[in-house]
């Protein structure tokens, strides 16, 4: 990891209130929306059904059947089935030649060592890990909860209180980092303290106890560092 900037002299802000982080995965602590996009708007064009990035950017942290039924409703001639799984391919394909951090998630996961953190995410087990592994990130979280793990995704708070309740946590002591709506709403409802990052498309930042610019702005405005 990349030694810590100037800014970050004394990492942990004395007196920290929050028991756990807890980390979206795409969009948040891996640039993968941009990914998505350009895979996506290639597969539908090749499909014979262009769309545009406001169409995509309404999947952004939403789980798949939700954004199979998005896609459904907005195409209805289209083979949505086949197209989104030629989209997964293309989008795999992108991923396995490597996954670029969003800025600042190396300096605040090297800031926040004395923490307890988790991933929580709208993609399913095989590919979060996946993703995880590939980004060279995985062991510096103790769990991941997956859409796999859940009955109701985001924006529904159960998979941010479920990863509450595996840590033996109670969840209003607990900081989330999100970028999405979708997600910073999980966040909220789940009674956490919200950090949200904006990526792709626009957001509202109505659920974001702080709205920044990047991760480091964030945590600073939470009163994670210092």
């Amino acid at each position: 990891m990349p030694a810590l900037p100037q800014a970050l002299p004394h990492g942990l802000a004395r007196g920290s209130r929050y028991d756990a982080l807890f980390f979206d995965l795409d969009g948040t602590l891996l640039d993968t929306e941009a990914l998505a996009l350009e895979t996506g708007l290639a597969v539908f064009a090749a499909a014979g059904h262009p769309v545009g990035p406001a169409l995509l950017h309404r999947l952004v942290g939403r789980d798949e059947p939700t954004s199979e039924a998005i896609l459904r409703a907005e195409l209805p001639h289209a083979d949505v089935g086949s197209i989104r799984r030629d989209w997964a391919a293309a989008f795999a394909a992108g991923v396995e030649t490597g996954l670029v951090l969003k800025p600042g998630v190396a300096e605040l996961l090297d800031a926040t060592d004395g923490h307890r953190r988790a991933v929580v995410t709208s993609t399913g087990r095989p590919g979060a890990h996946r993703k995880l592994a590939i980004a060279g990130i995985a062991a510096r979280f103790e769990l991941v909860i997956s859409l796999d793990d859940v009955t109701a995704p985001k924006p529904a708070p159960d998979p941010y209180l479920l990863a509450a309740g595996r840590m033996g946590l109670d969840a209003a002591r607990c900081l989330v980092f999100e970028d999405s709506d979708t997600g910073a709403e999980a966040g909220h409802r789940a009674g956490c303290t919200v950090v949200q990052v904006p990526d792709v498309g626009v957001t509202t930042g109505r659920f974001a106890h702080h709205l920044a610019d990047d991760l480091l702005s964030g945590a600073r405005l939470a009163g994670l560092i210092g």
